[in-house]
C-alpha cells in the first residue's frame, strides 16, 4: 500500500482510493472478484429455481392427481374437482385386488421387464461393441439401416408379429411379449454412441497382443467401460417394458395379464369408477417410485460420465 501516495500525486484522489479498495497479491497485481463476468460461478436466480419448480410439479402432478381421485369414492367427481386426498384408497385398493389378479399381473410384469432390460443390455452393448470398435464391410451402412428401423411404426408389423406368435405357439404367453424385444435399435444405437468415445482404440489393442480373444476384450474392458449407459438403458427399458400396454393386450390372455392390461380390466362396459381405476394406477407406480429411488444415483452418475465423455 506504499504506492498510494505516488498514485495520489499523479493520477488523482479518485484512482488512490480505488486502489486502496484492492487488496494486495503477491506479483503486484490485484485479487479478481468472485462472480459477475470475472468467470466465477454464479448463483442460479429466481427465474432457474422457478422453472425447475414448475416442471417438477408438472412431474409430480400427474401421481398426485391419481392418488387425489383414488382416495375418494366414485361420486367425488360428479360433485366437483376434489382439492385434498379422502380416506377411501385402502378401500379402493381393496376393489382392485378382489377386481382382477393383481399380483399374478405384477408378477408378470416384473419378470417381462427384468428378462427384457437384461436382453436388451447385453444384445446391444454387444452389437454396440462391435459397430464401435471392429472393422468389417458395411458397418456404417447396416448402423443406418438398424436406427431408420426407428422410423418404422410399431402398429405396422403387429399383424405379421402376432401370425409369427401364433404359429410358434406363444399367443397367450409372456415369450410372446419378451422375445419381440429381446434387443431395441435404439439400445444399439446408445450403446454405439457411448462406447465410440468412451473406450479407446488403444487400449483395445493392447489387450489383444496381450493374447485376448475378441469376447474377453469386451467381457474385461467393453463391458466396464459401458457400464454407465448400460445401467441407464436398462432403467429406461424396464420402465418401458412396465407401462407397455399395446403389445401385451393383443397378445396375452385376461386370465395371465401384465399390470396395465389387468388394469384396463376394470374399466366395465358401461360404468367406469375413476377411483377404483387411479387407485391401482398409483399401486401399480409404486414398483417404479421404488426403483428410481434405489437407481437414482447410477443414473445421476451415468447422465454426468455420458455428459463428460460428449
Amino acid at each position: 500500500m506504499s504506492s498510494i501516495p505516488m498514485i495520489r500525486q499523479s493520477a488523482g484522489k479518485g484512482a488512490a482510493r480505488a486502489a486502496a479498495r484492492q487488496p494486495d497479491r503477491p506479483g503486484g497485481r490485484p485479487l479478481k472478484k468472485r462472480g459477475g463476468m470475472d468467470g466465477g460461478m454464479r448463483r442460479p436466480g429466481v427465474l432457474t429455481y422457478g422453472i425447475l419448480g414448475s416442471v417438477l410439479l408438472g412431474a409430480v402432478f400427474p401421481l398426485y392427481w391419481s392418488f387425489l381421485v383414488g382416495s375418494h369414492d366414485s361420486t367425488a367427481l360428479s360433485r366437483g374437482i376434489p382439492l385434498l386426498p379422502g380416506g377411501n384408497f385402502l378401500a379402493n385398493a381393496a376393489k382392485v385386488f378382489d377386481s382382477v389378479p393383481f399380483w399374478k399381473a405384477m408378477g408378470n410384469s416384473l419378470i417381462v421387464s427384468t428378462v427384457t432390460s437384461a436382453s436388451v443390455v447385453i444384445f446391444s452393448t454387444l452389437a454396440g461393441f462391435a459397430f464401435a470398435k471392429l472393422r468389417f464391410r458395411g458397418s456404417k451402412w447396416l448402423l443406418v439401416f438398424v436406427i431408420a428401423t426407428m422410423a418404422v411404426p410399431t402398429q405396422l408389423g403387429v399383424v405379421p408379429l402376432f401370425i409369427l406368435m401364433a404359429k410358434l405357439g406363444w399367443t397367450g404367453s409372456l415369450w410372446a411379449v419378451i422375445i419381440p424385444g429381446v434387443v431395441t435399435a435404439f439400445g444399439v444405437f446408445w450403446m454405439t454412441q457411448y462406447l465410440r468415445d468412451a473406450l479407446p482404440d488403444e487400449l483395445i489393442e493392447a489387450v489383444r497382443m496381450d493374447g485376448a480373444s475378441m469376447i474377453q476384450a469386451f467381457w474385461y474392458i467393453g463391458f466396464p467401460a459401458a457400464r454407465p449407459a448400460a445401467s441407464m438403458l436398462a432403467l429406461f427399458t424396464f420402465v418401458a417394458t412396465w407401462t407397455n400396454f399395446f403389445w401385451p393386450f393383443i397378445v396375452l390372455d385376461p386370465s395371465n395379464p401384465t399390470l396395465p392390461v389387468a388394469l384396463q380390466l376394470l374399466q366395465a362396459a358401461h360404468f367406469v369408477d375413476y377411483s377404483v381405476v387411479l387407485a391401482g394406477a398409483v399401486l401399480a407406480t409404486i414398483p417404479l417410485l421404488l426403483l428410481f429411488i434405489v437407481a437414482g444415483r447410477q443414473l445421476v452418475s451415468g447422465i454426468m460420465q455420458g455428459a463428460v465423455k460428449g
